[in-house]
């Protein structure tokens, strides 16, 4: 924006400048050729004075020396012509009056005319031709030729200072306009740093709103207003989600434990009901125990990203978990800590390890790989997967494949590893193996100076 806004400032002060600049140019060049015009008139018209009386043979010498004299002096040519056009006197003798054809025809005719106007790159000479009168009749003509080089350099120099000062106007309007597009755009790239800060999850940013226009300080207010009630909202939503969780856990237990009791007072056909009502009980508290887990995780973002040894992570989490009717393996390796949330990459491991067994998976691996300054963590294993356009909405909230509606579980998993990949400053992709099996990919940083997660894996996706 602050580009278009220079663009926009530039573009008008440069045509206003033009419009100007250009006419002001124009008008100089013309003011230049008038006054050598009116100077060289002056001096031919005191030659056709001189050269009145002096047409006759007998005066022809003086004449010719004066026009020498004066070619001496100034450089200038001039010439005294009769009435037929014939050189009554000339200096310098090889002057060439080709070039003066249509000036001594327009002063044998007496009809003066202004001159056109030199321009620096002409290289034309400026003829200046008068007629000669007497007694009221025109009976020669009088002209000067005079090399324009001289006028030509003044207005080179003149254009030249007009367009310094063209140059300097438009730097300083420029410097003048970067500081006030800077300004007026300042509450605007604040505004958009603490948007992408609140995406990020950091949701107590807010914008200043003591600089710019009335406008925008105007709009920041309403924007902290506004990020203020959201915030508000995201806390109540997660506070009522973990209350609501903690607080039915107790009297669903309690459910459970009369439901179980109940036991003894059924009948034969009734055991398959009062068994399928304990089993719904169990998935109950499942879920309330997701939901709890997905709003703590969510609301851990404020604890601060934390160094974590996830090679031994790793190993700890593959240890627990042998024996599970799974093979679990472990490659690769980091050589570096990485930046997570306190228990959060122990939690996400957890979680998919627990869903490759349960979706019937026979082996697991976890590979360990650095990519630049990035830790990458592959959780892959050989289990049924899922398709490429079921992979996108495997990190949805309760949402499970139609081919598992008979696994055990809530559809949470994936979405609290998701929540605590984010909050972590990480990223996560799901993709399909071949032949079969999921292989979850998940990016950490390894610094403090780390891009985003997610230009490490578009790099690490080129390079297999």
């Amino acid at each position: 924006m602050r580009r278009r806004l220079l663009i926009s400032y530039m573009s008008l002060l440069a045509l206003s400048l033009l419009t100007v600049t250009v006419p002001l140019a124009v008008n100089l060049a013309v003011r230049e050729t008038q006054e050598s015009f009116i100077e060289q008139q002056g001096d031919t018209q005191r030659f056709a004075s001189q050269a009145d009386p002096a047409l006759g043979p007998a005066k022809n010498l003086r004449l010719r020396a004066e026009l020498v004299r004066y070619h001496e002096l100034f450089g200038i040519g001039a010439a005294v012509l009769d009435g037929e056009g014939k050189i009554v006197a000339v200096a310098p003798p090889a002057l060439s009056l080709d070039q003066a054809s249509k000036p001594i025809e327009r002063a044998l005719s007496a009809d003066p005319r202004q001159p056109e106007t030199i321009w620096p790159w002409q290289a034309a000479d400026l003829v200046v031709a008068v007629p000669v009168i007497q007694e009221g009749e025109v009976v020669g003509a009088a002209l000067t030729i005079a090399p324009t080089g001289p006028l030509r350099a003044r207005i080179a120099r003149n254009w030249a200072v007009l367009f310094a000062g063209y140059l300097l106007a438009m730097v300083l309007t420029w410097l003048a306009a970067r500081w006030l597009a800077r300004w007026t755009l300042r509450p605007v790239l604040e505004l958009d740093a603490v948007t992408h800060d609140i995406t990020q999850g950091r949701l107590d940013a807010r914008v200043a709103t003591r600089e710019g226009p009335p406008e925008l300080r105007r709009l920041a207010r309403s924007f902290n207003r506004m990020a203020d009630t959201v915030t508000d909202l995201l806390d109540r939503q997660q506070a009522f989600v973990s209350d609501a969780s903690h607080q039915l856990r107790t009297p669903l237990g309690v459910l459970r434990l009369r439901v179980e009791n109940l036991a003894g007072h059924l009948d034969e056909g009734g055991r398959r009901e009062h068994a399928l009502t304990v089993e719904e009980t169990d998935r109950l508290a499942r879920i309330l125990e997701g939901l709890l887990a997905l709003a703590t995780a969510e609301r851990r973002d404020d604890q601060g990203i934390v160094a974590v040894d996830a090679e031994e992570v790793v190993d700890g989490r593959v240890a627990v978990w042998q024996g599970q009717g799974v093979v679990l393996r472990r490659t690769g390796g980091l050589g570096a800590a990485v930046l997570a949330l306190p228990e959060a990459l122990d939690q996400i491991l957890d979680a998919l390890i627990d869903n490759a067994v349960k979706f019937g998976a026979g082996t697991v691996t976890v590979h360990l790989e650095r990519v630049d300054d990035h830790a990458v963590i592959h959780v892959m294993d050989d289990g049924p997967g899922l398709p490429e356009e079921e992979l996108a909405r495997a990190t949805e909230r309760f949402w499970r494949s139609a081919r598992h509606q008979n696994v055990d579980g809530t559809g949470l998993g994936l979405s609290i590893v998701s929540v605590l990949v984010a909050a972590s400053g990480g990223s996560i992709d799901l993709l399909a193996r071949e032949p079969t099996g999921l292989d979850v990919r998940i990016c950490f940083p390894c610094s403090s100076g780390s891009p985003p997660c997610a230009a490490a894996q578009d790099r690490w996706r080129r390079r297999t």
